[in-house]
């Protein structure tokens, strides 16, 4: 592409042999996720090799998100190499809950100035994303869209598709009173809430450097920029040795919202409240913002990012295998029949 130059498109703000720089650089890190060693990056669409070997019926599953105004903290801190996990993490998570296994992913960046490096560190988020869920980063691409973003800006959005085998879908409709929800802990806040974060801590004006006791002298900057939380490969390992009757990721509206979704009709959920290991960062956020705590549920994952219920003949040796693959998870509530979720 030497000879590709615009002047006139470089006066009008988009300089393209920028971008060519960006994808350079970028290469090495889109290299972890593909275990061939082939070279994708660059033609006009992702190749996948599709393996279906011991899947009878596949069927594929689709996600998409991106990671909210958790990017003004990044841009706050110009930190840019966690923020692609997010983005990874909040497609790949979603998937999960219908069993499915993330093959492939695709992110897009839309940047007021395409600057290579911070590009490329970008990018090196989104490959480690893939890395943690096991799955290849096929392509993708940068937008310049100087005039309509401010030159330091940038958002990014993700693509994942997932495959399962139709027998294999998670199904509800086996659930029953009397079993067991299970939670995998979240690393912190995730990909969620932050324009009420980011009100309740005047964010533009505060020092997100200071350590705080209230964070175990950690920053609030931070504790704020911790990575979601990938539960892919532990999640796999459960469905492969248990029955799983429902997933849920817990994102935006907290357990209120997202908990259902994986229920049949009939039944609900009753949680002790003091059994659900509330992260630090969740008192701090009520305290200084004087939040409800129902408010606080139904924003916030409040230090569970994922659940799964199974029958509660097979919770402690869920549990183990959660715990074999990293995760300590725990009996989070106890189905019953109603509707919805109860805190007690």
């Amino acid at each position: 592409m030497k000879d590709s130059y615009s002047e006139s498109y470089k006066n009008a703000g988009v300089d393209i042999t920028a971008g060519y720089r960006a994808v350079e650089l970028m290469k090495k890190h889109i290299a972890r996720t593909l275990p061939d060693g082939r070279d994708v990056i660059g033609g006009f669409g992702g190749l996948f090799p599709l393996d279906l070997e011991g899947i009878k019926k596949p069927v594929l599953v689709s996600g998409t998100d991106g990671v909210g105004t958790k990017l003004r903290v990044a841009q706050l801190l110009d930190k840019h190499d966690t923020i692609g996990i997010d983005c990874v993490a909040m497609c790949v998570n979603d998937v999960l809950c219908c069993g499915a296994k993330p093959l492939f992913f695709l992110d897009y960046i839309a940047c007021g100035k395409n600057i290579p490096e911070k590009i490329a560190t970008i990018v090196s988020g989104v490959a480690e994303g893939c890395v943690q869920a096991g799955c290849q980063l096929i392509g993708g691409e940068t937008a310049e869209h100087p005039g309509t973003m401010p030159e330091d800006d940038y958002d990014i959005a993700g693509f994942t598709v997932g495959v399962v085998d139709r027998d294999k879908i998670i199904d509800n409709k086996k659930m029953r009173a009397g079993d067991v929800m299970l939670a995998l802990p979240s690393s912190g806040v995730h990909s969620n809430g932050f324009s009420l974060v980011r009100k309740v801590f005047d964010i533009e004006n505060a020092d997100l450097n200071a350590p705080l006791a209230e964070l175990d002298g950690k920053s609030l900057g931070e504790t704020l920029l911790v990575p979601t939380v990938i539960y892919v490969k532990p999640m796999l390992a459960l469905f492969e040795q248990v029955e799983v009757l429902g997933v849920s990721h817990i994102t935006g509206g907290g357990f209120f919202e997202n908990m259902p979704r994986s229920f049949p009709e009939g039944l609900g959920v009753e949680i002790a409240r003091s059994d659900v290991k509330v992260l630090p960062i969740f008192d701090l956020i009520q305290k200084r913002g004087n939040i409800s705590e129902h408010d606080m549920f139904n924003t916030f994952n409040m230090g569970v990012g994922m659940t799964a219920i199974v029958h509660s003949e097979d919770a402690e040796k869920a549990i183990e295998i959660l715990k074999a693959n990293g995760v300590s998870a725990y009996k989070l509530g106890t189905m019953v029949e109603g509707s919805g979720v109860t805190l007690k």
